[in-house]
């Protein structure tokens, strides 16, 4: 102190070696504003401390301090302008994204879109003006338009033929479709259609079928009841083939009821006259065959029978109705008796 009572220095902080002297009380506090006035300062957790050279490469080491560092600088970058009405207008599209599938309006809002779209390109001239059609006869034009996805509020740009296709094709009528789009305002819709060919039951369940075994219709109407009639499980896919075969017979498919698949393997013929005729396994050709001939000669189909077993190639076994065979067995007994009396005179 001076003789005044007064120190003779200013005062200051002391502190350790290696620091400023003479730096003010006041210097952190001046110290925390500039940093607030410069940014963000985050203060990282501390990487642990313990001896990690022991167990770990020098490199690997490095690396994860350089790591740090790069994650600290990141951090304390100020944030890209509209980060914010970014993030509101992502939560207002989340938000009516979860009402549209909680409310099960998603279909009402895709074909909004769709009609949207079709009606931007129809605006600059790709409106469907003319639809050209051939080959439907049992297909309605509005049915194959419907299905293919032509519509008043269609566009050429934006109808995908091969998707119209593939619903044109999915309906049983339809073997083949062609859909042609010619801009900027013309479509062209080619089918090929199957035929009714047979009917088909099973389980008691009587449809219309294609001559590929295609189910046409799931009921008969008046003018398919004339149609040969097939039975069994499998029998739609073999019809065909064995239709072919018994039509070479007109003899005897003229008066066919019903040709019935038993068992998958091979077929009975029921007659109009209530007879059952049992094929063979393989070449029923040569079984109606040998019926022809047998009918023609012996008038085979005209007896009183209900059954003609040709399975077997070297025979034909016939069955009598009961009443055929209460009068074979009558007259066999009264044949017997009479010989019987003849024999004791």
């Amino acid at each position: 102190m001076d003789g005044g009572g007064r120190l003779d220095q200013p005062l200051t902080r002391s502190g350790p070696v290696g620091d400023s002297v003479g730096t003010r009380l006041d210097e952190p506090a001046r110290r925390h504003a500039r940093s607030g006035r410069r940014g963000l300062r985050v203060r990282l957790p501390a990487f642990p401390r313990f001896d990690i050279e022991n167990w770990l490469p020098m490199w690997l080491v490095g690396a994860l301090w350089q790591g740090r560092r790069l994650l600290a600088r990141i951090i304390r970058l100020p944030p890209p302008r509209g980060v914010g009405i970014a993030a509101s207008l992502l939560l207002i599209a989340s938000a009516v994204a979860y009402g549209v599938v909680r409310g099960q309006h998603l279909t009402e809002v895709i074909d909004w879109g769709k009609d949207a779209r079709d009606a931007a390109a129809n605006s600059v001239g790709f409106r469907i003006a003319e639809v050209s059609l051939s080959g439907e006869k049992e297909v309605s034009r509005e049915e194959i338009l419907a299905t293919a996805g032509v519509t008043g509020r269609a566009s050429l740009l934006f109808l995908d033929a091969d998707a119209a296709r593939t619903r044109l094709m999915a309906n049983p009528w339809i073997a083949d479709a062609a859909v042609l789009k010619l801009y900027p305002d013309r479509l062209q819709i080619t089918i090929k259609e199957r035929h009714a060919f047979a009917l088909w039951q099973k389980d008691g369940r009587v449809q219309v079928i294609a001559a590929d075994g295609t189910v046409l219709e799931p009921y008969v109407e008046r003018r398919y009841v004339k149609l040969p009639l097939v039975v069994g499980k499998g029998a739609q896919h073999e019809a065909k083939d064995f239709l072919d075969v018994l039509m070479r017979y007109p003899e005897i498919a003229s008066r066919v009821r019903a040709s019935i698949l038993v068992a998958q393997r091979r077929w009975d013929v029921l007659l109009k006259n209530g007879i059952d005729v049992e094929l063979p396994e393989t070449d029923p050709a040569l079984a109606l065959h040998h019926l022809v001939t047998f009918d023609r000669d012996k008038k085979l189909l005209s007896r009183d029978i209900t059954i003609v077993d040709l399975r077997l190639p070297d025979r034909v076994t016939v069955r009598l109705s009961d009443a055929a065979a209460e009068a074979r067995d009558t007259a066999l007994k009264d044949a017997a008796k009479k010989k019987k009396k003849g024999g004791d005179a």
